[in-house]
């Protein structure tokens, strides 16, 4: 007889973004006259960069070519892409990655909730609390997660590393330690971000305690400030550690195109066994490589007119970032984050829970932002806004909230 992956019947409820899509769909289809302004999902507005549009047309024309038409991509990706990441995100920092260890993907997001695979199923992990919510249901899914606590809002095996304005939301080394430690910084949801001296205690952590971090580094290229790192391999010993995770989403535009990469160093080893293989063998087993056309998208990213193109449009974004910082300061409200992320992390006001807050917004000033309790418990009372909408929405967006004060 079938039977089904019972740890799946673990997760509670829906998808946080999930969730927020339907509360606004209902809400929308109740009230059609009202304009909604969404500043919830971090999904890019702005089209794609005209050298990568001019990139997927040349790929486009030769796929309709005999002798350039491509079919099945390399498993780990095309050499032209890997080679580019390797001079333009690493080499450019004074790091070396051979393009042996660049694993190109279709998404951050399916890499983040993978990596899990290779590793045992009774490994301990430990998340930032609030965390993307993806590291952890993923690792539900593996059956490593124990027991979950609905009063809580916490699992019993999962070591919760609270990111707190007491602590600036930068998360405390974990005195009972891990086998996998989950940083994702500048941090989604919270915005903050970690200078170097910070991020190299992380890597001496590790290190020491033989544990791995798995570093998801989508948001590196809204980093402003001189000493925030922008890969962890910048850190002395993090390639004996440390797995990156690298998305072309947040920078490039590219959430609705999908492409991204991790990157496992050839130095980085478990149990006597080479990660950067294992991850191979797994990637090849069940990805056929992202396409083509998508790929040199990708490659185009790094043209000196795309490059110059990519820097625009992110500082669109953080310019957006900064009215909805500014402006909510001036409101009164308790803010952090949108320095060096798009991301702006709010205190709600009023004592107000954070799902309280997200339909007190919906409802009074029709804007949609991302619940704070849906990213962990230490969340409850937060919210987040995002910098990813258009200018004249954020600051409309912005202008209403202040009118309820």
């Amino acid at each position: 007889m079938s039977r089904i992956n019972e740890n799946f019947l673990k997760l509670p409820g829906s998808y946080l973004f999930s969730t927020v899509g339907r509360k606004v769909r209902e809400y929308q289809e109740a009230n059609p006259d009202k304009r909604i302004i969404r500043l919830g999902i971090g999904d890019v507005t702005l089209p794609l960069p005209p050298a990568v549009i001019g990139a997927l047309h040349a790929a486009v024309d030769e796929m309709s070519v005999q002798d350039t038409f491509r079919g099945y991509a390399p498993d780990l990706g095309y050499e032209f892409l890997r080679s580019a990441i390797a001079e333009h995100d690493f080499k450019s920092r004074g790091v070396d990655i051979s393009i042996e260890e660049v694993f190109v993907s279709d998404g951050a997001k399916s890499d983040s909730a993978n990596i899990q695979e290779i590793f045992s199923a009774d490994a301990k992990i430990a998340v930032c609390d609030p965390v993307y919510p993806v590291y952890v249901d993923s690792n539900v899914m593996a059956g490593r997660t124990g027991i979950y606590d609905i009063a809580a809002g916490r699992w019993s095996n999962v070591t919760y590393m609270p990111c707190t304005a007491e602590n600036g939301f930068i998360p405390d080394l974990p005195q009972q330690v891990p086998d996998l430690i989950y940083l994702c910084f500048p941090n989604n949801p919270t915005g903050a971000a970690l200078k170097k001296e910070q991020l190299q205690n992380w890597v001496d952590y590790a290190n020491r305690n033989k544990a791995v971090i798995v570093f998801d580094a989508a948001y590196e290229a809204y980093i402003s400030q001189a000493d925030v790192p922008h890969s962890i391999y910048e850190c002395e010993g993090a390639k004996t550690c440390a797995v990156e995770l690298r998305s072309f989403s947040k920078n490039a535009g590219f959430t609705g195109t999908r492409l991204a990469y991790t990157i496992v160093p050839k130095e980085l080893v478990v149990d006597g066994v080479a990660l950067c293989g294992l991850w191979a063998r797994r990637h090849g087993t069940k990805f056929n490589g992202a396409p083509y056309i998508i790929q040199k998208a990708g490659e185009a990213v790094y043209s000196e007119e795309g490059k110059k193109q990519v820097a625009e449009m992110v500082g669109y974004y953080m310019n957006n970032a900064k009215v909805i910082l500014d402006g909510l300061k001036a409101a009164g409200y308790t803010v952090s984050g949108g320095v060096d992320s798009p991301y702006v992390w709010l205190k709600t006001p009023k004592g107000m829970g954070s799902w309280e807050f997200f339909d007190y917004l919906l409802e009074q000033a029709n804007v949609v932002g991302t619940p704070g309790a849906g990213f962990g418990p230490s969340g409850e009372g937060y919210f987040r806004l995002t910098g990813f909408g258009s200018y004249d929405n954020t600051a409309e967006a912005i202008e209403r909230i202040r009118r309820l004060v």
